[in-house]
């Protein structure tokens, strides 16, 4: 079962939206208590679905999560979008224990986003197969950008003095170089910096 796109049962979704230090703002009473010990086997099982998860380590304990966006309450459930951030603690067999903090989005009962922090870690579901490299985030937003502007491919290789199959690789996840950055920054009519911040390459990067 892929980590995303799964069914949530109704007790994973009240746990999910039980959020008593925003819900109890400007109310008389408490809401109603809810059971979000469910989350842990939920969170667990995501995680044990990751290829390269360690199974050494599990959820041990979570808090109320928080709503870092939520979609219009009066639509259709069915095409609600809500995101919340879970914070928790993961623990390995060994007795070690890091902070852990889910960001699980959901729309109606299905899952459709889910991204954990452990430690200083940020982890995901993987995009590549096993034994190959993800693709470098850069890629996306280049091709997002150059969609946006309405630049091909063809008209990105010339304008930079590349081969088209360089900005082909590059759009698919290829770590992008200082030199790339560079030359492709101008045609985006983008800052420089900016788009090294975007590639992930600090003042310092000479690659």
């Amino acid at each position: 079962m892929e980590a995303t796109n799964r069914a949530l049962t109704a007790d994973v979704i009240a746990a999910l939206r039980y959020w008593p230090d925003v819900l109890w703002v400007g109310q008389k009473n408490p809401p109603d208590p809810v059971d979000i010990t469910i989350l842990l086997p939920f969170f667990n099982e995501v995680l044990q679905d990751l290829a390269w998860w360690n199974r050494d380590w599990k959820v041990d304990h979570v808090e109320p999560g928080r709503p870092v966006e939520t979609g219009d309450h009066l639509c259709d459930p069915a095409m609600r979008f809500t995101e919340v951030s879970i914070p928790g603690t993961v623990v390995s067999r060994n007795g070690e224990s890091l902070p852990f903090v889910a960001k699980v989005g959901f729309t109606g009962s299905r899952l459709v986003r889910f991204q954990a922090k452990i430690g200083d870690v940020v982890i995901g579901p993987a995009v590549a197969p096993a034994g190959e490299s993800e693709p470098h985030p850069f890629g996306r937003i280049l091709a997002g950008l150059m969609d946006l502007r309405g630049i091909p491919v063809r008209d990105m290789a010339r304008a930079a003095g590349l081969s088209a199959l360089t900005i082909h690789v590059l759009r698919r996840g290829k770590n992008p170089t200082l030199l790339l950055v560079r030359q492709i920054a101008g045609i985006l009519d983008i800052p420089e910096a900016d788009l090294r911040v975007v590639a992930g390459l600090d003042d310092g990067s000479e690659q």
